[in-house]
């Protein structure tokens, strides 16, 4: 990806900023200006929280390139609090499977780097199983 593409999506990879419609106030990730929900104007930030559960996912035994790094690893869709749904790779797993309804969070971490030792890092949203609240 190209350095200037990397910059304009930073608000949306780095914090998961995306639009709300001010007509029928549908969340929209990931921006589209227009709403898919009414088809009105959308260009009004809105700022996710970044907690959802795992609606599916799957595990990745042949990574592309950039990634193969990460194998095997887990990509869910992610359906936000606030009702998006979201591709992402799972990570902080360690022992515990990926399971249907997770609690997860958001979290910002290096997805690949292009080029060799002097190219850019690319991070970018991950989710993170939520911790458990001690009662």
């Amino acid at each position: 990806m190209e350095i200037p593409r990397h910059w304009r999506l930073k608000k949306q990879r780095y914090a998961l900023t995306g639009e709300v419609c001010p007509h029928c106030h549908a969340k929209i990730f990931p921006p589209r200006d227009v709403c898919p929900e009414c088809g009105g104007e959308a260009k009004t930030e809105y700022e996710f929280s970044g907690r959802g559960e795992v609606y599916s996912h799957t595990t990745v035994y042949n990574a592309p390139e950039g990634y193969q790094h990460s194998v095997p690893y887990t990509v869910a869709l992610v359906k936000l609090d606030e009702g998006p749904v979201v591709t992402a790779q799972l990570t902080d797993m360690g022992e515990q499977e990926a399971e249907i309804g997770m609690p997860v969070e958001m979290v910002t971490r290096r997805l690949r780097s292009d080029g060799d030792e002097r190219g850019l890092l690319v991070y970018g949203y991950k989710f993170r199983p939520l911790a458990a609240v001690a009662v």
